[in-house]
């Protein structure tokens, strides 16, 4: 299978649960566990090609210039993560099918889970690192949806809010990192950037992208100084943590590390940070779990542990260490998802967690109690189970690893970690299920064995654990292959043997030292507890509070002088910040010699610039007087699109006429609802700053624009390619158009969706508008002038009806010939509402609306959908969105004309234009009309004494 359908299933699975939850649970269940099936099953389709040392490669360049390739690898440490993704996630899907409660949305929470799992997915498969970066974040975004699946609880919605603040922190430095070694390399593709080790770190940059590619890692993989995320997720259901704590969430770290290992590690910076770092995170995970009286926090921190471990062993920066990590990364697994599940089995049967309150359990549950005993003890590193085996090996590394001070140093420590471990290991074991049998009436509900839905899935991981324990054969191939992805070309793998027993070795009595510690530290545990409770520490919760808190007051202070709602401000800091740094920039650089002189100017064109800035400054002058600002504003747009013909831009001069008629009737519009002069808003010494300053930024871009035009370009201009490419490459002989629909149809494409939101936006402020009390005054208000006779003049409602047919005629013309002469969908969208908004101004807005067959907001959805599809279209001729294509045909007696996709996106922007300024004038004619009542019918019927009169002076405050 595919490896692009491998990580899409997941995805395109996730619409399933929602859109099945009605049918019932089963349903939602067996849909969810087939689609992560299918990714399973052809997952396994390319493991003879991995077994054989096979790196399975596919993809496709998407942005080529930014180094944004498509690009997915399975190599045994890609395999490794996605079966254990994968595989588990079956077993996990089967487990919160009979887990959830009835109440639960099982349909959401299957939805968070494969879009979860889709991330993940996509992670470790990825061989492009900002495709990697996209997956890291969605897993970031998915986990914090699961995590606050039970909204309800507060301590859900808290580490929820902990873990995406935490992790978001460290995908934003993870982001730089690998920004920075791709431009180390010059690639963004992990197969390259993994084969340049020497260019990595003998760069300045090596250290720098090493940190930040850690703090990625470190947080993560809940390391110190960032573990204390990790226990406060297991608020999230059980499924999830069983998930979120073995094969995905917190593996991601790893995975990572174990990726970049062939080209971070083996310097002494690598070293020295992940092998501290591994190491103080499994002690104090470790002695943190072991005092937890909460099942799902000591098995939490626990997974703090058990990943500092994996971390420190990745740290050593050698082969053997390596081999060690990839074999604990597969046994933790196996025991970590079954004891999660054995925990919710013992909160759904007790309704309680807290191991305090339990006890004597191996007589009421003696399932749950043979496997979560199982996994314990493998997770203790007891021998015949297969975390004894990882653990050994561990220990051997350990034993050879030299650290900050004596040789012994680093061997004790790791040795009093694995006492710890296996100390809090014991402690689930003896204080949940042995002890003295009690009655079943002692414990908050009945205990008992769950049915099988419940018990078969931790069941089949135990298995795994007792058979790997066993026979370590079994997976010591497969391992060595995985081992082998992760050091590359930098070592060989080592050719020890995974076994039970290796001799007396140093590490056998490390263990042994660690067992039996354990079990004398469980011996002692109320003492130690007593005195665990007294000592003060640290509290990371409360630190992490404060730190936000303190964050929050920080930026509300920065904020809050600056973003206070005032525009001017904004205009003013805007304005000063470019003018300073293009004097900075203009004093400091080099300006090239004139190499063109400046063209001879006539009188009508100094005419028109003088009418021109006599507009704009009476616009900015006379802005009081809102009538007098709108013709203004008109005499602007006339002027510039006179400028636009006179420059040879029929194209731009057609588009800015139209958009000036069609905002200037909706201005109109909205005037009749305003006052007729607004109040003055500035101080006299206010206005003198704001003139001081809009005059400087005024004049330092036209100093800036004279001497632009005087010097040719350094570079060939993008028009020359436009010009050369608009016949060739899009069929048609207007660029302005070419470019619109074809080479930047992109930007065409959002800036109409863009259009569509803003009428609905127009159209959601007029509703709250008509369902409030500004209603009651917008309907009584008495004009201040008296109102024609004749709302609806017989001449012009004649004249518009003649005219329409013909507008839409030369709004028909104008859409055809748009590709090869001035026109398109725009301007005939343009043309073509003018047509429409004149048959509402001559004969009311009542008559026009009754004779609307398609809803305005229908029209705008249905040009957006036109032109995504358009794009969408080329997907299926594998070309990258918006592709155009085009041909000639020739149809008897017509001569040949020419076919072009561009025209179904055009199509698509007319409709977007037209649903949008109809949209916008039906919002404000309704906001001028009384329910019920036609505004052609009759006047509205007013109370002289209800009336409230417009003012004809400033107010304050209007």
């Amino acid at each position: 299978m595919s490896l692009f359908l491998i990580v899409a299933l997941p995805f395109l699975g996730a619409l399933l649960p929602g859109l099945m939850n009605s049918a019932g649970r089963q349903a939602v269940g067996g849909v969810t566990f087939t689609v992560t099936l299918a990714a399973f099953v052809g997952l396994l389709t390319n493991l003879p090609a991995v077994l054989n040392g096979e790196v399975v490669q596919t993809g496709f360049d998407w942005f080529p210039a930014l180094g944004l390739n498509v690009t997915l690898m399975l190599d045994g440490l890609g395999f490794l993560f996605a079966t254990m993704i994968l595989g588990i996630g079956l077993l996990i899907i089967a487990y919160a099918r009979f887990y959830l409660a009835r109440d639960d949305n099982m349909g959401e929470f299957f939805t968070y889970l494969l879009l979860f799992q889709g991330a993940m997915v996509g992670i470790v498969l990825s061989d492009n690192v900002l495709l990697l970066l996209i997956f890291w974040e969605l897993t970031s975004l998915s986990s914090f949806l699961l995590i606050g699946y039970w909204k309800h609880l507060e301590a859900g919605r808290q580490g929820a809010r902990m873990a995406l603040t935490v992790t978001g922190m460290g995908g934003l430095a993870l982001i730089a990192g690998m920004l920075i070694l791709g431009q180390i390399v010059g690639s963004y593709d992990l197969s390259v950037i993994l084969q340049n080790r020497e260019l990595i770190q003998a760069d300045p940059l090596y250290v720098p992208a090493l940190l930040l590619i850690l703090l990625g890692a470190f947080t993560k993989s809940a390391q110190f100084p960032f573990h204390f995320w990790l226990p406060h997720a297991m608020a999230a259901p059980t499924p999830v943590s069983a998930y979120l704590h073995s094969a995905t969430m917190v593996k991601a770290g790893i995975f990572l590390m174990a990726r970049m290992w062939p080209v971070l590690s083996g310097t002494p910076e690598w070293f020295y940070i992940v092998t501290t770092t591994g190491l103080i995170t499994m002690i104090l995970g470790a002695v943190i779990a072991l005092f937890k009286h909460d099942l799902k926090a000591l098995l939490a921190f626990s997974t703090v542990s058990h990943l500092g471990l994996i971390t420190m062993l990745l740290g050593t920066g050698t082969a053997f260490g390596a081999f060690a990590a990839m074999f604990h990364i597969l046994n933790h697994a196996t025991f970590k998802a079954a004891l999660f599940m054995s925990a919710g089995i013992i909160d759904h049967g007790t309704n309680t967690r807290d191991i305090r309150k339990l006890g004597g359990l191996r007589h009421l549950m003696p399932i749950t109690f043979i496997i979560a005993t199982i996994a314990a003890l493998s997770m203790a590193g007891v021998p015949l189970l297969n975390g004894f085996l990882s653990k050994e090996m561990m220990l051997e590394e350990m034993a050879h690893t030299y650290l900050f001070g004596p040789e012994w140093l680093v061997p004790a420590l790791a040795t009093f970690g694995s006492l710890f471990s296996a100390a809090y290991c014991f402690r689930l074991i003896g204080h949940t299920f042995l002890g003295p049998k009690r009655a079943p009436e002692s414990y908050p509900a009945k205990p008992h064995d769950p049915g099988v839905g419940l018990w078969l899935p931790p069941a089949i991981l135990v298995v795994l654990v007792v058979v790997i324990g066993v026979a370590p054969f079994v997976v010591e191939d497969f391992v060595k292959l995985v081992t082998a992805s992760v050091l590359g070309t930098t070592a060989e793998v080592p050719t020890a043997h995974i076994k039970i027993w290796h001799g007396l070795v140093p590490a056998l009595y490390m263990s042994i030292v660690a067992v039996g510690g354990g079990l004398i530290v469980v011996s002692k545990f109320r003492p130690l507890s007593r005195l665990w409770e007294a000592t003060p520490r640290p509290e990371a919760k409360i630190i992490f509070d404060d730190i936000i808190t303190a964050l929050v007051m920080c930026a509300r202070a920065i904020i809050h002088p600056l973003h206070n709602g005032a525009f001017t401000r904004y205009a003013m800091i805007m304005a000063i910040t470019t003018v300073a740094a293009g004097y900075h920039a203009w004093t400091t650089g080099v300006v090239g010699a004139v190499t063109r002189e400046i063209q001879p100017v006539g009188w009508v064109e100094i005419g028109g610039w003088i009418m021109l800035v006599a507009a704009a400054i009476g616009l900015a002058s006379l802005h009081y007087n809102r009538l007098l600002s709108l013709i203004l504003i008109g005499i602007v747009g006339l002027m510039v699109s006179i400028g636009f013909v006179f420059l040879s831009a029929p194209d731009l001069a057609m588009t800015q006429i139209t958009v000036e008629v069609v905002t200037i009737i909706l201005l109109l519009l909205a005037l009749n609802f305003l006052p007729n002069h607004t109040p003055v808003e500035s101080s006299a010494v206010r206005r003198v700053r704001d003139v001081i300053m809009a005059s400087g930024a005024g004049l330092a871009t036209m100093a800036l624009t004279y001497h632009y035009l005087l010097r040719d370009a350094i570079s060939a201009p993008i028009s020359e390619f436009h010009l050369a490419n608009s016949y060739e490459g899009g069929g048609g002989t207007n660029v302005v158009n070419v470019i619109l629909v074809d080479f930047r149809g992109f930007d065409t494409f959002g800036e109409i969706i863009v259009l569509g939101i803003a009428a609905l936006l127009i159209y959601a402020l007029t509703e709250t508008l008509l369902n409030g009390p500004v209603r009651a005054r917008l309907l009584n208000r008495v004009p201040d002038k008296p109102l024609s006779g004749t709302q609806h003049p017989m001449m012009m409602v004649v004249l518009t009806r003649v005219m329409m047919p013909v507008i839409l005629m030369v709004g028909f013309y104008i859409f055809l010939r748009g590709h090869n002469e001035p026109g398109g969908g725009f301007i005939a969208g343009l043309i073509v509402s003018i047509a429409v908004v004149m048959q509402y101004m001559a004969s009311g807005f009542g008559w026009a609306s009754d004779r609307q067959r398609l809803p305005y907001h229908g029209v705008i959805g249905a040009g957006v959908l036109i032109a995504g599809l358009t794009g969408i279209g080329s997907w299926f001729f594998s070309k990258p969105f918006l592709t155009s294509d085009f041909t000639y045909l020739r149809i008897p007696p017509f001569e040949k004309f020419e076919v072009a996709t561009a025209a179904l996106f055009d199509l698509g922007v007319f409709l977007a234009v037209v649903g949008a300024v109809m949209l916008t004038l039906e919002s404000f004619s309704r906001l001028g009309r009384r329910a019920h009542v036609k505004d052609s019918d009759s006047p509205m019927d007013i109370d002289p004494s209800q009336a409230i009169s417009e003012p004809t002076q400033p107010q304050e405050g209007v």
